[in-house]
């Protein structure tokens, strides 16, 4: 079991089975309770949702091992970690390199390997086995921004390749199903194309509510790097090119790119409360080229009246400013 993205491959390679705490949690059959556990623990209710919620759910489902993110998290998670520790749980830490750097992730997933006996050609071997899997996701993002998948379709193909809940082979039987829809679709038309940048929204419904006003989000940050759909010659390469664990530089890097060649015409930024991330949106605004609309959040909870008429003003701004003549 896993908080945060790592290297899933080492989990595999060892016959265990990876579940992505983050998507266990939000797709609980009750989030409240989940986050009520943590703070009847005596988690401070200030603290960041997800945390709480993770903690509530790893008591809901009786795991006993948890691998969490050290560093190229936050350090809610080390505290996390600790708790759970203190608790008698098992528990196994992963860290990313400060900054890109091969060498030290090779070191890294080494380790982590080692942790569950396995070795890192086993981990690689496992690599390649999921090649094929994540080459026909990166197809499914492509069809998605043609607009032939929904909003909410490419979102829960992404989000949940950061584990694929535990069982890679179905989950191939699932992509290959949803590209050959895809394939039969026409594009359907939109009136405005958009990116979402920042962790995955708390807002249950907001892939939903865009696509009701026509929006089609043709690149999802944070899915998409979940997914690990850049190409890669090994393992290494993966997670050293995973922006997610590093300076903000080299998501700006990624996010710009992606919205240039994809023709987005705005970006929602998606920030959580209590998360220092948010410091981030600055430095967003003033280098990616395009507008933005920053949206904040807590708990899990539908698009809220205020955050529905900021999209909607947003919205309805980039489309004035299409239709200018040039």
């Amino acid at each position: 079991y896993k908080r945060q993205t790592l290297p899933i491959e080492a989990l595999l390679a060892a016959g265990l089975t990876p579940v992505d705490l983050n998507n266990a949690f939000i797709n609980g059959p009750d989030t409240e309770a989940d986050m009520g556990a943590a703070e009847s623990a005596g988690f401070p209710r200030s603290m960041c949702a997800w945390i709480q919620g993770i903690y509530g759910t790893v008591k809901r489902l009786g795991i006993r091992r948890v691998v969490g993110v050290l560093q190229g998290d936050c350090s809610y998670t080390e505290g996390l970690m600790d708790v759970l520790e203190h608790e008698g749980y098992e528990v196994t830490g992963f860290r990313f390199p400060e900054r890109p750097d091969e060498e030290r992730m090779r070191n890294e997933i080494t380790a982590l390997a080692g942790n569950f006996g396995v070795s890192f050609d086993a981990v690689q071997e496992k690599y390649e086995e999921l090649r094929p899997l994540r080459e026909k996701l990166r197809a499914a993002d492509e069809f998605a921004a043609e607009g032939r998948m929904t909003n909410r379709e490419i979102f829960e193909l992404l989000i949940n390749a950061s584990d694929f809940r535990g069982r890679p082979a179905e989950y191939m039987d699932k992509v290959s199903l949803a590209l050959a829809r895809a394939e039969e679709r026409p594009p359907a038309p939109c009136v405005l194309k958009l990116a979402m940048a920042g962790i995955p929204a708390a807002f249950t419904d907001i892939y939903d509510f865009l696509e009701s006003r026509g929006v089609r989000i043709v690149y999802n940050e944070m899915p998409a790097e979940f997914a690990m759909l850049r190409p890669a010659r090994d393992i290494v390469q993966q997670y050293t090119e995973y922006t997610y664990p590093y300076g903000f530089r080299h998501r700006m890097e990624r996010i710009r790119q992606e919205v240039r060649r994809r023709g987005a015409a705005g970006v929602v930024h998606y920030v959580q409360t209590f998360c220092y991330r948010g410091m981030h949106d600055r430095l967003l605004r003033e280098g990616v080229g395009v507008p933005v609309v920053t949206l904040e959040g807590d708990r899990p909870a539908p698009v809220s009246r205020r955050e529905e008429t900021r999209l909607e003003a947003f919205i309805e701004m980039l489309l004035e400013r299409e239709q200018k003549p040039s």
